[in-house]
């Protein structure tokens, strides 16, 4: 599994622990990408920043890409490649996911593989330097880790800039000869043309990408669309998935009107999320209400607001995705796996006009 990250790379230290809870000490807007393998004895390399003249050339030939292998190519180039072979070749979507607040290295690989095996699909984490525990608990924690998401908005911008040039790029040599084959079929009626080309993409390139933010890591993207870069507001994305964000609920409406996806962007919602109702303390005034938490003042228009609260084994969960909740509510399941992948889940949703939610059905 490939990790983007703006986490430090301590290669003194050994396992996991090699990518470490500080931000990188070049700056919190540099990217590395490391490759973690294995199931009980985990792997973790760092690959190189600058790739080869042969790789570049290699992946250039592999997946005709309009580039000039002898400009600067780096790792990104390969993530994004390796990742594109294997999504073609299993027919799988691309997930993005942005984690939350105290999140080890070893918490986030085992919730991206638990995602993977659930859902069929291929998660790329962005890990950002979330503290994880340690001398520094409970609310001074969640609060350093708050410091920590607002510098990490730039390079979460970084990170989407650079799956949104890669996948164009990737799919664009497959794009334009699927244009020239709707040419020569249908060569005097462009609608004719045009229909026939959507097909033939369809077929020939339905992977979907898709973002998923959960907790703090909706923080993260929520300061990454108030920067000056402002990546996060490119049309990247089939999906965006913004669970049990941990925001406020409060003008939530005005960053999220920013985000653009090709489908549908899910805002979901437990009233009884324990983890967000600890996430309120806060020295010295108590914190907003929460937008994975409350059920009032849901009103972005771009977005779908989903209700687990009461649903099935959700209970108190934060992470309601995962296989406790999921194996005993088929439901959820059935959501997050339509959801993961582009499907459409409308037939699958009942609306709620009382407070402007829909719930799984």
């Amino acid at each position: 599994m490939y990790f983007i990250t703006n986490r430090a790379y301590d290669h003194s230290l050994t396992g996991l622990d090699k990518l470490t809870k500080h931000p990188n000490p070049k700056g919190p807007n540099e990217l590395s990408a490391v490759k973690i393998t294995g199931n009980e004895s985990l792997r973790i390399e760092l690959l190189d920043d600058q790739l080869s003249k042969e790789e570049v050339k290699r992946y250039k030939q592999e997946f005709n890409l309009p580039i000039d292998e002898d400009e600067t190519f780096y790792a990104s180039l390969k993530v994004a490649c390796e990742v594109f072979r294997e999504a073609k070749l299993t027919g799988k979507s691309v997930v993005l996911y942005v984690h939350g607040y105290n999140n080890d290295v070893k918490d986030i690989y085992q919730t991206a593989c638990e995602i993977e095996y659930l859902y069929n699909v291929i998660v790329v984490p962005f890990s950002w330097p979330a503290n994880g525990g340690g001398a520094m608990s409970g609310t001074l924690s969640y609060l350093a880790d708050k410091r920590d998401a607002r510098a990490s908005d730039d390079a979460l911008n970084r990170v989407i800039d650079i799956v949104g040039r890669y996948h164009r790029l990737l799919v664009q040599s497959t794009w334009n000869r699927l244009e020239v084959e709707a040419s020569n079929k249908y060569p005097e009626n462009p609608t004719k043309q045009r229909e026939y080309l959507a097909l033939l993409l369809e077929r020939y390139c339905d992977i979907s990408v898709n973002l998923f933010c959960h907790s703090m890591g909706n923080y993260v993207l929520k300061h990454a669309l108030k920067s000056t870069l402002a990546e996060s507001r490119q049309l990247v994305f089939d999906n965006i998935l913004l669970v049990a964000a941990d925001t406020n609920n409060e003008k939530h409406e005005e960053w999220v009107k920013e985000l653009r996806c090709r489908k549908s962007l899910y805002i979901t919602i437990n009233a009884d999320d324990f983890a967000l109702s600890w996430s309120r303390r806060k020295p010295g005034e108590e914190q907003k209400a929460r937008l994975g938490h409350y059920l009032r003042s849901l009103n972005a228009e771009n977005a779908l607001y989903i209700d687990f609260t009461n649903s099935k084994a959700v209970n108190r969960s934060h992470s309601y995705f995962d296989g406790d909740t999921v194996s005993r509510n088929k439901t959820v399941r059935r959501f997050f796996e339509k959801a993961f992948t582009a499907k459409n889940l409308l037939p699958y949703l009942e609306y709620q006009v009382h407070n402007n939610t829909y719930h799984p059905k």
